[in-house]
């Protein structure tokens, strides 16, 4: 099977899903700078995000063919983030699944819908069969996204996430085709 890649954007429910665009830089930044929202990622996500952040993620967002980072878009609006990481070698069926959501719009269902959506595009446009996330273990309302789009908990990561000197255990969640 060769990989497609979807027509943009890519539609769901409750968002949009889509390539970032340069016009999306003040409402990447307002979503982004949020301590709250960094607190469950990895370090490549600042804190503070500043414009100048903003500008070289979207310049980066670009370079990618099929693109590999997208925005979530509501209303119009591009509110969150979420991407894809294909493996190489012998893990290239395989690929590192994520996404992150402003906090106004936590609670709401998108998160879910954008997964769903992120998951489909990336089974079409990198050829891929399985797909995973890490989340930190205490953040049960993320691994609650990835359980409503479908992924299932494969075990415990014991102290495998370095978060501001503090160590955390990781779920690791996968989604296979059927």
């Amino acid at each position: 099977m060769s990989a497609v890649v979807p027509a943009f954007p890519l539609q769901g429910v409750l968002c949009q899903v889509r390539p970032w665009q340069p016009a999306d830089l003040p409402a990447l930044v307002r979503h982004a700078n949020n301590a709250a929202v960094a607190a469950q990622l990895r370090d490549v996500f600042p804190h503070p995000y500043t414009v100048a952040d903003g500008r070289a993620f979207i310049e980066y967002a670009a370079g990618g063919m099929p693109p590999t980072a997208l925005a979530i878009v509501v209303d119009g609006h591009a509110c969150g983030g979420t991407g894809v990481i294909p493996g190489r070698g012998n893990e290239r069926k395989t690929a590192e699944i994520g996404y992150w959501l402003g906090e106004t719009y936590w609670g709401r269902g998108i998160a879910v819908d954008a997964l769903t959506l992120t998951t489909q595009y990336a089974v079409e446009a990198f050829d891929v069969v399985r797909l995973e996330a890490f989340v930190i273990a205490s953040h049960t309302r993320s691994c609650r996204v990835l359980e409503k789009a479908g992924y299932t908990d494969e075990g415990l990561r014991r102290k495998s996430f370095l978060k501001h000197g503090v160590l955390h255990d990781q779920r690791c969640y996968a989604w296979v085709t059927p």
